[in-house]
């Protein structure tokens, strides 16, 4: 049976109308979020990983588990070789995507001696694909931050020889908030290079009641970048590093869309509150979100709250939760201007990433 993208329907979330391709803007497009595999990182950390670990299969029926293993053999052409990936992105009318990895080559719960070198594999992986086609990828890197200093050493790496944008991390790091004092050097050198850091999510730690219709992911995906977002607010990250570039990849879980429940904690009680001098959606307002949140009025209100200037295209490319029609999705908000339209599109992508 031949391999095929990861097509098993068209979101029914919203209505389609002409296809992305069709009504894009004549500016540069470009997808903030999508992933490539290194089947040879994968290779070398396969006796030093556990499964078990990584809570979006620990969480998950028998039949997601099959379906999941389905579903990597059906993404592995588009995810490691360039020609299928082309003809999906020229098919969608995107111009450049910026290529991280997949969230499960982190490899955040392997020994830090073997994280160390896996990390090291995927980031070369990554530079090599870019490299074949710079005009079309950019590469984000992965950094090992279960080891704080090989971390900072491989972010450095990354920002310097690699030519990356920046880095995805995990939303917690094998259970550990990433507002952890132990990635205190971590941020300071994200914010001193410039980098970008996406924050994606990998199923939910706490998974045990969201085993069934793939909940860990419909749920527990947007659920952990809540919880990774309040405690890099309200730990005060956001207060020490302001100038930080975060991404908070699907529309930023579930916080953006029900901030006023912490600024009232934070004004009614001083155990929420503790040494945050401000109210926490001033830190909220510093962050970026992605455009994955499939329904037209969801990106409406990102753009209204939160500014244009603040959401960028992506899709998710190539798993299932993807958007396979990311300018179409934006080109459904009808109150949304041209201008509002390319910025979106690829505007404020190439601003941040200083394209």
């Amino acid at each position: 049976m031949p391999e095929e993208t990861n097509h098993y329907g068209a979101t029914v979330a919203r209505a389609h109308g002409r296809p992305g391709r069709e009504t894009r803007p004549t500016s540069t497009t470009i997808d903030i979020h999508a992933h490539v595999f290194v089947p040879e990182a994968g290779a070398y950390v396969a006796p030093h990983l556990d499964p078990a670990t990584v809570p979006l299969g620990r969480f998950a029926t028998p039949a997601t588990q099959a379906l999941n293993r389905k579903q990597d053999a059906d993404r592995r052409t588009v995810g490691t070789r360039h020609g299928p990936r082309l003809a999906e992105l020229d098919a969608m009318g995107i111009d450049m995507q910026l290529c991280a990895p997949a969230p499960g080559q982190s490899y955040y719960t392997v020994a830090p001696e073997h994280a160390v070198v896996a990390n090291r594999m995927v980031n070369d992986g990554i530079a090599a694909f870019c490299a074949v086609r710079p005009d079309r990828f950019l590469g984000l890197g992965t950094v090992p931050m279960q080891e704080a200093g090989e971390a900072v050493r491989e972010l450095e790496r990354c920002m310097g020889p690699l030519g990356f944008k920046g880095v995805q991390v995990l939303t917690n790091v094998a259970g550990r908030e990433l507002s952890d004092p132990a990635f205190a050097a971590f941020w300071a050198t994200a914010e001193r290079l410039g980098a970008l850091v996406m924050i994606h999510p990998n199923g939910f730690t706490e998974g045990q009641r969201f085993r069934e219709h793939y909940f860990n992911n419909v749920i527990g995906n947007p659920l952990d970048t809540t919880v990774a977002l309040h405690h890099l607010i309200f730990d005060g990250v956001l207060e020490r590093h302001p100038s930080l570039k975060i991404l908070a990849v699907h529309g930023g879980g579930y916080l953006p869309a029900y901030s006023g429940r912490i600024d009232h904690a934070w004004g009614a009680r001083s155990d929420s509150r503790g040494n945050l001098p401000k109210p926490p959606t001033h830190y909220l307002r510093k962050l970026y979100f992605d455009t994955i949140v499939f329904t037209p009025h969801q990106l409406e209100y990102l753009v209204k709250v939160y500014g244009a200037e603040r959401i960028l295209m992506g899709t998710d490319f190539p798993f299932d939760m993807a958007d396979s029609d990311p300018i179409g999705h934006i080109c459904s908000v009808e109150s949304f201007d041209e201008a509002t339209r390319a910025a979106l599109a690829g505007g404020n992508a190439k601003r941040l990433l200083g394209l």
